[in-house]
């Protein structure tokens, strides 16, 4: 009997996939936890439909990551800050701050998550900053930290 699971089934498969299983398991399990559906004729068209929709915007968003990893790896930003003695800044310059840097000079949104800093940068200087972007795709920005 084939069913469209409904939620993620360890040995079985993730949502959405499609899975052959015994009658038993699926009238006595699966439909009445409500993991699964069975797959009629019409839910097999919608089923492949979602897939096709999964598989394009998944096409999207990776040559989108391409490209923005691209044009990030070019990218140098400036952020400025007030300083102290010995060059160091009051406070610090956190993930944040270069998120809303990028933001200016490319108007490229980056989750501020997935940018790699080990620690907030407290002294002037020039950092290189690596950016995860997607699976496989991850860009270094230049970033100076002046002076204001």
């Amino acid at each position: 009997m084939e069913v469209i699971l409904l939620q993620d089934v360890p040995n079985l498969g993730d949502k959405g996939a499609l899975a052959n299983v015994s009658r038993g398991y699926a009238r006595n399990y699966l439909l009445p936890k409500g993991l699964a559906e069975v797959a009629s004729p019409g839910k097999l068209v919608e089923f492949q439909r979602r897939e096709e929709e999964h598989q394009a915007r998944e096409t999207r968003t990776l040559a989108q990551a391409e490209e923005f990893a691209a044009t990030l790896s070019k990218t140098v930003i400036t952020i400025t800050g007030r300083v102290g003695e010995g060059e160091r800044l009051y406070g610090s310059i956190t993930t944040g701050d270069i998120a809303d840097a990028i933001w200016t000079a490319r108007k490229i949104h980056v989750d501020k998550r997935k940018i790699k800093l080990e620690e907030p940068i407290k002294e002037l200087g020039t950092y290189m900053i690596d950016i995860d972007l997607a699976d496989g795709f991850s860009a270094a920005v230049k970033t100076i930290v002046a002076a204001e």
